[in-house]
């Protein structure tokens, strides 16, 4: 896998929030990457394992003063003046074991939630960097499933995951240092016990990798079909198609369900159990056979079990704690997946910022999707600021990709697109961008006020400046009728706006941004005769002074364009006036012939 510091970027944080580098440069493995975020955190980490051994030392001192207290009380004659002490001594270190017990957890799970913030907002932005090309080919819910539960899995990875196992760690140990007081075999038993455990982990381990990631992978694929049947839920009803997608649902659901079962049978042969008992037991044995020959005595083998009972902690623990932090590791194996997916497009921050005149050049131009023949080829005319041209054709014929290439939504196959004769990919793309505004037929809206929306590509705007765009765009009146005026929340998508709505809230978005490349990509197409008058005398007043690309199949807006391209099959094959073409493009007048 590439390193991911030289992996290009539509989209960076300024320098003082980005990620740092020795992050970035880990990419190429989950674990490095996962511990390079830790080490930003090392303070937490300690303070989890210093609660851990201290948590795990004060548990062994409970069955090693019980042990005490009952030798005491063996004695001749028995020594009852000692109980108090042992017992305020047991009160005290269990009082200390709770504090560093609250200190152990609240770190760990402090960092767990830092990790999976940071985690997040490094795949946000990596995600805000990614060209077009690399989301067209995404689906969204596959997006959204390890964008929310494979990153939760790495906050639950390490709490209670790596306390979990921090802590259990330091239980298994504390048997080995304690036994050895009472009579130096006794470390035989939690030895063995140590070693087959290392080795039954291992083997659980590496068995449940490959599950952990089948069941991640299953939850992506269950959760993309479900973005989709929601988002499309309209032509699922219209087509009276529920019934397959509950189907197609019930067998996804299923195929996740089967992957959890085969996890949890994993999980149910979880071998340390067996060694657990087996050691406990040979152990007792042991105890009792060095008592029966007066090696030890009788609260000897008191503590000694209740040292080897502190074994019953990581053991059962273990079967959680390790399989969440198998699934942790599946989640950022699939996160990185997203991060380090190389996108097409750079940022180019040193590129040229200066002010857009209008004038565009397409040279040779030709471009292809991914695995799929040219949709433009060799593509050659020029534009002059201030220039209207309408862009005619049939449905296909690549229209909207040629418009999309002016602003590097895509990037050119070949050839060279050149704003004010300035190659388009030597501009600072944000630059380019903030003076290009396209307003599609598919309009999207945020889920946030009408006044937001129109603002969203200058926040800082006045709500008189607001006002004063959406009267450009016919949209005032209409606004100002919703209850909450411009203060009304949009549902998700615009879904409560009519098509026309909708177009004339994007056009007064582009029109208060002041852009000097304008390209309406078919912008008008939901809006009635009567509305559209309006408009058009809008956009007429809008483009003079700025450079305006029209995709339309209305002729109402190709009339009066100051120059008409008409293109056909990825070509450009005629331009002209509108009489210009209607006498002499055979391809153009069969556009207006019904």
């Amino acid at each position: 896998m590439e390193n991911s510091d030289h992996l290009t970027s539509e989209y960076s944080l300024p320098e003082e929030y980005q990620v740092p580098v020795r992050i970035t440069s880990r990419r190429d493995n989950p674990l490095a990457w996962l511990l390079a975020h830790f080490t930003q955190y090392w303070y937490l980490g300690l303070t989890t394992l210093v609660g851990a051994i201290g948590n795990a030392s004060l548990a062994a001192v409970v069955p090693v003063i019980v042990g005490r207290a009952l030798n005491a009380l063996q004695d001749n004659p028995p020594k009852t003046e000692l109980l108090l002490n042992f017992a305020l001594i047991i009160v005290v270190t269990q009082v200390i074991r709770g504090a560093l017990q609250l200190g152990r957890n609240f770190s760990a799970e402090l960092l767990g939630q830092l990790m999976e913030r940071d985690i997040r907002h490094e795949l946000y932005t990596s995600l805000l960097g990614k060209s077009m090309t690399y989301h067209s080919l995404l689906p969204v819910g596959e997006v959204m499933a390890r964008a929310t539960n494979d990153v939760r899995e790495i906050n639950f990875m390490f709490s209670p995951g790596f306390n979990l196992v921090v802590g259990s760690a330091n239980f298994i140990i504390m048997p080995i240092i304690f036994s050895y007081q009472y009579h130096p075999s006794l470390i035989i038993p939690p030895l063995i016990f140590l070693v087959l455990y290392i080795v039954a982990l291992w083997q659980y381990l590496y068995e449940l990798q490959p599950i952990t990631d089948s069941v991640r992978k299953a939850f992506g694929t269950l959760n993309s079909r479900l973005s989709e049947a929601v988002d499309g839920i309209e032509t699922v009803k219209g087509m009276a198609e529920e019934e397959s997608e509950v189907n197609l649902f019930a067998n996804n659901a299923r195929r996740f369900m089967k992957r959890e079962i085969h996890q949890g049978d994993v999980e149910a042969r979880f071998v340390p159990l067996l060694v657990m008992g087996l050691t406990q037991a040979g152990g007792l044995f042991q105890a009792v056979f060095l008592f029966q020959r007066g090696l030890i005595e009788l609260g000897d083998i008191a503590a000694f079990f209740g040292l080897m009972g502190l074994l019953g902690f990581p053991t059962f623990v273990s079967l959680f704690a390790y399989s969440q932090v198998s699934l942790g590791v599946a989640g950022a194996r699939r996160v990185l997946e997203l991060i380090n997916r190389e996108t097409e497009l750079d940022q180019n921050l040193e590129g040229f910022e200066g002010q857009i005149q209008g004038k565009i050049a397409f040279e040779d131009v030709s471009y292809a999707y991914a695995d799929v023949n040219n949709t433009l080829h060799q593509i050659m005319f020029t534009v002059d600021p201030g220039q209207t041209v309408a862009v005619v054709g049939q449905t296909g014929s690549g229209k909207t990709t040629l418009a999309k290439l002016i602003n590097r939504t895509y990037d050119a196959t070949s050839g060279a697109i050149r704003i004010d004769d300035v190659d388009v990919k030597d501009w600072n793309l944000e630059a380019l961008r903030k003076q290009i505004s396209i307003i599609e037929q598919d309009i999207f809206l945020f889920s946030n006020s009408v006044a937001e929306n129109i603002a969203f590509g200058k926040p800082d705007a006045t709500r008189e400046e607001i006002e004063q765009a959406a009267r450009s765009a016919q949209a005032h009146e209409f606004i100002l009728s919703f209850k909450d005026g411009y203060e009304t929340i949009l549902g998700e998508r615009g879904v409560t706006l009519s098509g026309g709505q909708r177009q004339r809230l994007a056009l007064a978005r582009a029109f208060l941004t002041d852009p000097r490349i304008l390209i309406l990509d078919d912008s008008t197409s939901s809006i009635d005769s009567a509305t559209e008058d309006e408009i058009q005398k809008a956009i007429f007043e809008v483009a003079k002074g700025r450079t305006t690309i029209i995709i339309t199949h209305r002729l109402s807006q190709i009339r009066w364009a100051d120059s008409i391209l008409v293109v056909r099959k990825g070509e450009v094959i005629a331009r002209g006036s509108h009489d210009e073409l209607m006498e002499n493009s055979k391809a153009y007048s069969q556009l207006f012939i019904d």
